[in-house]
């Protein structure tokens, strides 16, 4: 039988986190965990508002269902995610952290860490951005020195904000990749394209709206710049419409529904001859090792949760000048400490 188990948090940022869509000072999310005698193994889902999924709708949803799941016997992970699928429709968020928790508890069954099960070796593996939330030049100057990277992500809402990359270009011979978060007109993007090669961005993620899908194709056309989906590709249906318009993907595990189907959105993404990054959701440490412990099989990963948020619930990853470490331990090597902690 299952234990299950959950616990809310609000994690404090180290600096209010503004994006297009809103600005937050704290980042609510679920831990959960799924145990076999003395093993256990954890997920996370953080809540993010304008996907409408809060901690207590996904508690809610956890308690009505957690009888029956204490019931699996979890002999396999992929299917355990099917289980769980049909047992909680449409509330990937949820079924993301239950199914990372799987995939944690399994590999600990299997005494090998994750990314071993997997047939994975991380000598290779792609350097992590750290993002800058929108702020005056000062201020993101300030975030910029204060955690040296070797690639910045920078959040960007409209065209004066060209202005503002010009002001951090001068303080870091860096790549900057930006994040609209759909924010831009077409013609607006468009024009911006040259300036934006010539400030060395090196990726644009979701410039327009999810439903351009026309504009984006003829975006792609006339972009030397890399453009990634990110909201345009939420789950395994997105991914085959994204490769006409889009040269790679940002596959997020929590909108996907977790490690099962993000790794079908990869095989999926490589016969489209798409680039595959994996992105953030401001996810603490538990949430970041399921990302670090599939990093062999991307091109491109913005895993910097832990970097943004002045709080954590665990230990077992450590990220250094973009280079994202784990512990060399069964499932996903990390220690839950079972309250809020700071870093």
């Amino acid at each position: 039988m299952l234990q299950v188990r959950y616990y809310p948090f609000e994690l404090e940022f180290e600096y209010p986190f503004t994006i297009s869509k809103g600005t937050k000072t704290h980042q609510p999310t679920l831990i959960v965990s799924l145990g076999i005698r003395n093993l256990i193994g954890y997920g996370e889902a953080p809540a993010i508002g304008y996907y409408d999924v809060t901690v207590q709708g996904m508690i809610e949803q956890l308690e009505a269902k957690k009888a029956l799941i204490t019931r699996y016997a979890l002999t396999d992970p992929q299917r355990f995610w099917h289980f769980l699928e049909h047992l909680l429709p449409n509330q990937n968020f949820l079924i993301a952290a239950l199914d990372i928790a799987g995939w944690d508890l399994f590999a600990q069954m299997r005494r090998q860490p994750l990314y071993r099960l997997f047939g994975l070796n991380r000598n290779t593996i792609p350097l992590t951005d750290y993002t800058l939330g929108i702020d005056t030049a000062e201020k993101m100057v300030e975030k910029m020195k204060a955690h040296p990277s070797p690639i910045f992500k920078i959040k960007v809402r409209h065209s004066n904000d060209i202005d503002l990359l010009w002001a951090l270009r001068q303080h870091t011979d860096k790549p900057f990749r930006i994040d609209a978060n759909e924010a831009f007109q077409f013609e607006e993007i468009k024009n911006l394209l040259p300036e934006l090669e010539r400030l060395g961005v090196n990726m644009i993620e979701q410039p327009l709206a999810k439903t351009e899908w026309d504009a984006m194709k003829e975006l792609k056309a006339i972009s030397h710049i890399p453009l990634f989906a990110d909201e345009s590709c939420v789950t395994e249906k997105d991914v085959k419409r994204c490769a006409e318009s889009f040269h790679g993907i940002n596959i997020k595990l929590t909108k996907c529904g977790g490690i099962t189907p993000a790794l079908r959105m990869i095989h999926e993404a490589r016969k489209l001859e798409l680039k595959v990054m994996m992105g953030s959701m401001n996810e603490n440490t538990i949430g970041s090792a399921a990302i670090a412990h599939l990093m062999p099989l991307l091109d491109e990963v913005d895993v910097d949760g832990t970097l943004l948020l002045k709080e954590d619930v665990g230990e077992g990853l450590r990220i250094e000048n973009g280079v994202v470490s784990i512990k060399e331990a069964p499932g996903l090597g990390v220690h839950f400490w079972g309250e809020k902690r700071d870093k």
